[in-house]
């Protein structure tokens, strides 16, 4: 059976909510937000053609301490607003039992970018990291899984460092969240 998230519609904040409310990392989210542009106009496009499509929502899972929301979610709403979707922001702390139904390695991890149709029913879903910077998390997890290991925080500070490095240090990561995004619409 499908997910559904229908009960949630209407329940979130708008992106412009979810940034005014911001308690942390505002600066920060605004200036990754101000500092998106499309790097391949084909991507734009894509995005753009979607403005017709009146079937898709979009909630995201949040919380404005985390810096992979600080990161990500600014280009997210940028994309969005180009596509014209219909986008609400749930806070991860006020919506643990979505959150539980889009667990990363069986952890909680945001944001968590929820793609469904008008009825609710869930269509897939994107997060918390680009692809490859998800993918040192995840051979740290299946490397590490004792999280009461000696080394366990040192550990973890070095593949956050390197999380960090594959980010990029500028907007690199930018068109890859485009792509990923693109990759996942194209299939609904």
């Amino acid at each position: 059976m499908k997910q559904n998230v229908a009960h949630k519609y209407g329940k979130g904040l708008t992106p412009r909510q979810f940034v005014e409310g911001m308690t942390k990392n505002r600066q920060t989210f605004e200036s990754w937000y101000e500092q998106f542009a499309w790097e391949d106009s084909a991507d734009r496009e894509f995005f753009e053609s979607l403005n017709h499509r009146d079937d898709l929502r979009v909630l995201i899972l949040a919380a404005d301490w985390c810096g992979d929301v600080v990161r990500n979610v600014p280009v997210v709403f940028r994309i969005l607003e180009t596509a014209g979707i219909k986008t609400e922001v749930l806070i991860l702390e006020e919506n643990q039992e979505v959150m539980d139904d889009f667990l990363t390695m069986g952890g909680r991890a945001v944001p968590i970018v929820i793609f469904a149709d008008t009825g609710g029913y869930v269509l897939g879903h994107w997060g918390p990291r680009p692809e490859h910077v998800q993918a040192l998390m995840n051979a740290f997890k299946r490397e590490n899984p004792d999280r009461e290991a000696a080394d366990y925080d040192s550990k973890i500070a070095e593949v956050r460092k390197a999380m960090g490095q594959a980010y990029g240090e500028g907007t690199e990561s930018h068109a890859v969240i485009a792509k990923e995004l693109r990759s996942l619409i194209s299939g609904f």
